[in-house]
């Protein structure tokens, strides 16, 4: 007898994806039908965020409304790992709750579910990370991956309830993400992203240093064009990283850096001391040595003391630092972090203002910058395209996906055009606050031949 089809809801983060699709591969390799389609199963597992209040508003939505829906629930991630009992006992329909660290008992979960019982599998200390031997059944488009080079974090950022999420940084030895990697060139990946809390910090654990600048020269012997990395802390670019970013062909040098605040007492008051003085330095630095760095970051408003003065600070630095990509939020007071328990809490009204006034200032320069490009010749990784107008939606390699712009692509001279998945050589003809508008000029070049 075929076993059931489990459908998947998938909230939050691409940590959050990635611990989906090895639940997703684990699941089907056991003989389980999977969809995407609550309608089609009589089981959903809900993969859960609960990074900040919106996030939990979600996951809790998502888990009501299946509830109504007479879906038994699995309840995974982050919220399971933070409210455990409360979950089982507030939602009847709840029939197991599964940690951040647990994810890879995702059958035997099923199993006792399916004899009856009700299930907490939920490690006090998540321990656990996945590797290139877990299943893994993807759900992001063939030509991007994201690949998990560690799990956790040591810092104890005063806003941030991560830690207490998902444990304490473990880092992947470089062999085995080189072998995932190699996996995914296999199947057909033309960009990865690599994702952890704080990848600059990558290796720390295993090897009593940073390793990231030697991760960063194993990829490039991946035949992948395009590695991106996500999450990287600006004190964690170091001459060997930027080196490693200059000298790999198939690395972007692309930085995300999440700065969150440019005063030092706001700093201080997050528990980032060590990056007060040093970010516009760093700034300066990134770009003397990666000329050609595009930089991504994003920042707290409203965090409990900060006054309009340090307000003010941020404004300056933003326009003076111009970014490429800037994402802004609001504080929220996460229970069971010390930025709960400040003093001076700043309204959600005045929040709000200063995260518009904030945007405000930041999108004339991302458009100024997007229009510099205009005129060049740059790659596109083709990822849409739509039959009726034949326009094509891309990225080029300043945009990381989901987060940043899109490049919309027009077929060129005799109607040459790409299919998705494909790199592409586009003109770029226009551009606007977030997008690049463009023109087919040829096939992309390969990074090396094979």
């Amino acid at each position: 007898m075929s076993k059931k089809t489990v459908a998947f809801a998938h909230l939050g983060c691409e940590k959050n994806r990635v611990d989906t699709e090895h639940m997703l591969g684990l699941l089907a390799e056991a003989g389980y039908g999977v969809s995407a389609d609550e309608a089609d199963a009589s089981v959903v597992v809900v993969n859960t965020c609960s990074f900040i209040q919106e996030a939990r508003e979600e996951s809790v939505r998502t888990l009501v409304e299946l509830a109504e829906q007479g879906k038994e629930l699995i309840i995974a991630g982050c919220l399971a790992q933070h409210f455990q009992e409360e979950l089982l006992e507030s939602l009847p329909e709840a029939k197991a709750i599964v940690g951040t660290g647990d994810y890879q008992h995702i059958v035997s979960v099923l199993e006792r579910v399916e004899a009856g019982e009700r299930v907490n599998q939920v490690s006090a200390i998540p321990t656990f990370v996945g590797d290139e031997h877990l299943p893994r059944y993807r759900t992001t488009s063939e030509a991007v991956a994201y690949l998990k080079v560690a799990e956790g974090c040591d810092y104890r950022c005063a806003f941030c309830i991560i830690p207490h999420l998902r444990g304490n940084q473990r880092s992947r030895p470089i062999k085995s993400i080189v072998a995932e990697a190699q996996q995914l060139a296999a199947q057909g990946v033309q960009e990865l992203v690599l994702i952890s809390q704080i990848s600059t910090n990558y290796g720390l654990d295993l090897a009593g240093k940073p390793q990231l600048a030697e991760l960063l020269r194993a990829l490039g012997e991946v035949e992948i064009p395009w590695v991106r990395v996500h999450y990287a802390y600006p004190t964690g670019l170091t001459s060997e990283v930027l080196a490693a970013y200059r000298e790999v062909p198939n690395v972007l040098p692309y930085l995300d850096l999440p700065l969150q605040h440019s005063h030092p007492e706001v700093l201080r008051a997050m528990n980032r001391p060590w990056q007060a003085d040093v970010t516009a330095g760093v700034l300066g630095r990134i770009r003397e040595q990666l000329s050609d760095a595009v930089l991504r970051t994003t920042f707290i408003v409203g965090f409990p003391g900060e006054t309009e003065e340090h307000f003010q600070h941020l404004l300056d630095f933003v326009a003076e630092q111009r970014f490429d990509h800037v994402g802004v939020f609001t504080f929220s007071a996460e229970e069971g972090t010390p930025a709960a328990e400040l003093p001076d809490q700043v309204p959600h009204g005045i929040a709000l203002e200063r995260k518009d006034r904030l945007m405000a200032l930041q999108q004339p320069i991302a458009a100024a910058l997007n229009a510099a490009w205009v005129g060049k010749v740059v790659d596109v990784l083709i990822e849409q395209e739509n039959p009726s107008s034949g326009e094509m939606l891309g990225r080029c390699a300043r945009f990381a996906p989901e987060v940043d712009g899109e490049v919309r692509v027009s077929p060129g001279e005799g109607g040459l055009c790409a299919a998705p998945g494909t790199l592409v050589k586009v003109r770029i003809t226009g551009a606007d606050t977030y997008d690049l508008l463009g023109v087919v000029v040829g096939a992309a070049a390969k990074l090396r031949s094979t």
